[in-house]
């Protein structure tokens, strides 16, 4: 008897039909393989940073502490414009507020607004940084304190360097 797919030559060699079908894709290995992507661009990403429009030079101090849970933080950039905006903005000093520059009054908004993306364990340790030139003038400081004072904002926190 002969078998499917076969057939006799002549000389009653028996010869085997070709299975021209498609072979079933191996997909073993994909999941390896997206971990690996995936696991790429973490390495790659990076978070977001503002790009600072004020240059400042912080000042030096004798005792610092640490900010310890950096996820509470909202900084205020106050210095003169950076190198590239300079023959635009002139020399003035300018308050920045994330990525734009801002007024003393736009500070209650931005608080309001920074206590609305924190979580609610996050709120009760909520501190604002003021990271200011080191030649900025102490009433754009008072300022942007009395603005904080109103926004209910009292953890405060001036950046500055070790001094040696």
């Amino acid at each position: 008897m002969i078998e499917p797919g076969t057939f006799t030559s002549r000389s009653g060699m028996r010869f085997r039909r070709r299975d021209n079908s498609v072979p079933s894709l191996n997909t073993a290995a994909l999941p390896d393989l997206i971990f690996t992507v995936l696991f790429f661009f973490m390495i790659v990403t990076t978070m977001r940073q503002v790009e600072l429009k004020v240059h400042y030079q912080v000042p030096q101090g004798k005792e610092l502490s640490k900010l310890v849970r950096k996820s509470c933080v909202s900084y205020i950039y106050i210095g003169p414009p950076a190198q590239h905006l300079q023959p635009a903005l002139g020399t003035d000093t300018y308050i920045q507020l994330n990525d734009k520059l801002a007024t003393p009054d736009d500070i209650a908004a931005f608080i309001t607004d920074e206590r609305s993306r924190m979580s609610a364990d996050d709120l009760s340790r909520q501190t604002v940084s003021i990271r200011a030139d080191r030649h900025t003038d102490m009433g754009i400081i008072a300022d942007v304190k009395m603005a904080l004072r109103r926004a209910n904002a009292t953890r405060i926190n001036y950046s500055a360097t070790q001094k040696k």
